[in-house]
């Protein structure tokens, strides 16, 4: 069994969905284009774990993929059977010509367009609670000179004679099996089954040009570095009128200022005096939703985490909000005035608790030395 997936995402076959999702998310920063901008080698590595992301965050590919070594998308056909069923059908119409449910009618007409993909960054804000997001794309769009005919306006498009606008031609032969019809592209419309006598000026005979196509993406609120968002038939047109292909939307969200997310939890730390941690206090700390009030016990400790229910990352397939996890970091003073140091000296006396006896001097000591 091939683990060639796993390795770009530098996991194992055991390995859960959310530790494949944690190792794809460091993995995406690092190789990501924007912070490699002069690497061609990483923007390549970053489509490798993407692909192996997309592939093994399926659960049914996943399934296939640790069965039979492949990705069942990228076979021909995209038949999920490691190409099975149309390598099959390929050699049966060979030698039947179509027989068996297969016309040879299926490749005429217009093609649709390619898929597209482009890749969106959002703040942990954004991604929380979802944002409107309006993007300038440069894809391939229908010729409005000749509404995408590809003929002149003025002209018109004429049905091939060489396959008669089948869009391929059949031969027939005798071998020792007996007669045998095989079918290819038609060489002379190159298998679209119309020929364009005078092209248009614009797109050529395309039926399209590139352009500037402004699009507006609702992102949904819950999103992470990784998601992929599938917009139907908004991608690339197709050649002369084909449908349109489908526009593959990569999502990154930035590293926040103070803000650390994992899953749907955010975490972060808070920042208090000896005093506050000792007395107990209430300190107010900034979140996406605004400000929290932790409130601290006497003798709260260093390392203590306190909950915030409902005040993480919105989840994308449910209702409701994961959680916000507040880390008590105890800052110890690293300067101390005379009157500060002489009250902890006390404090340690009173508690008969052993200090060096002779401690930094502080800037009064150090100006009375000088003058001394």
């Amino acid at each position: 069994m091939s683990n060639e997936l796993y390795s770009l995402l530098e996991s194992s076959p055991s390995a859960t969905q959310d530790e494949l999702k944690k190792s794809y998310r460091n993995l995406a920063r690092r190789y990501h284009p924007d912070a490699n901008p002069d690497d061609p080698a990483a923007e390549a590595k970053f489509k490798e774990i993407s692909h192996a992301y997309e592939v093994l965050s399926d659960p049914e590919r996943r399934s296939h993929y640790d069965r039979f070594g492949v990705d069942p998308s990228a076979s021909p056909g995209g038949s999920g059977q490691g190409g099975f069923d149309a390598g099959f059908g390929d050699i049966f119409e060979a030698f039947f010509g179509g027989m068996g449910g297969r016309t040879g009618g299926g490749r005429r007409g217009p093609q649709s367009g390619q898929d597209a993909e482009i890749r969106i960054g959002l703040t942990l804000l954004e991604a929380c609670f979802g944002v409107e997001r309006t993007i300038e794309v440069s894809m391939a769009v229908h010729c409005d000179d000749c509404e995408a005919t590809g003929a002149q306006p003025g002209t018109s498009v004429e049905q091939c004679g060489e396959c008669g606008g089948a869009g391929e031609v059949r031969r027939v032969r005798q071998s020792l099996l007996g007669q045998m019809v095989t079918a290819s592209p038609c060489m002379r419309c190159h298998g679209t089954g119309q020929l364009i006598p005078t092209p248009c000026e614009r797109c050529r005979g395309d039926g399209r040009v590139t352009a500037t196509k402004s699009l507006t993406l609702d992102v949904p609120p819950g999103v992470d570095t990784g998601t992929q968002m599938r917009l139907a038939d908004r991608g690339p047109a197709g050649p002369r009128g084909g449908p349109n292909g489908n526009l593959f939307v990569q999502i990154i969200v930035e590293e926040h200022e103070f803000l650390h997310r994992e899953g749907d939890d955010l975490h972060r730390e808070v920042h208090v005096s000896v005093a506050q941690a000792t007395l107990g206090a209430d300190v107010t700390v900034e979140t996406l939703d605004g400000t929290t009030m932790l409130t601290l016990a006497h003798g709260t400790q260093p390392g203590h985490v306190a909950r915030v229910k409902g005040e993480g990352v919105t989840h994308l397939k449910g209702r409701g909000r994961g959680d916000l996890f507040l880390h008590v970091v105890v800052d110890i003073p690293t300067s101390l005035t005379e009157r500060e140091e002489a009250l902890l000296r006390e404090l340690a006396s009173i508690r008969g608790e052993s200090v060096a006896t002779h401690a930094e001097p502080g800037l009064f000591n150090r100006l009375r030395s000088a003058f001394s």
